[in-house]
């Protein structure tokens, strides 16, 4: 007597999947949809904090010249270009108390009168 197959079906349409047993999607469109639906719930609000830290860093990075370490730039200037205060990687606290907001490696010092001294961090050497 032979075996009853158990039919699979797809985990994104329903439909029998046909091939090997393990097999669990009808084909690569359905795979991708089902993993795509999977990660759109918090992916999305990941993905877009990320779009905001590099743009972010690469408003600061272009306030610092290539020949510079430093820069000075207000706030009106980093708002203009759609800097977002609110995201950042990291602080840091110098030995003075000054505290230091980063994107990455880009970082910025908060001075008086809305101006913000602009920084590279410097590649540690091991």
């Amino acid at each position: 007597m032979l075996a009853k197959k158990e039919v699979t079906l797809c985990l994104s349409c329903g439909s029998a999947v046909k091939g090997r047993a393990d097999k669990k999607f009808c084909n690569d469109y359905c795979r991708n949809e089902y993993n795509n639906g999977l990660k759109s719930g918090t992916t999305n609000l990941v993905r877009n904090i990320n779009n905001a830290l590099g743009k972010n860093r690469r408003i600061l990075e272009a306030v610092i010249t290539a020949n510079q370490e430093t820069g000075k730039t207000n706030a009106e200037k980093l708002l203009a270009k759609g800097f977002q205060f609110k995201y950042f990687t990291h602080t840091y606290t110098n030995k003075k108390g000054d505290v230091y907001y980063f994107c990455y490696d880009m970082g910025y010092l908060p001075l008086e009168n809305d101006w913000f001294l602009i920084v590279k961090r410097k590649e540690e050497t091991n």
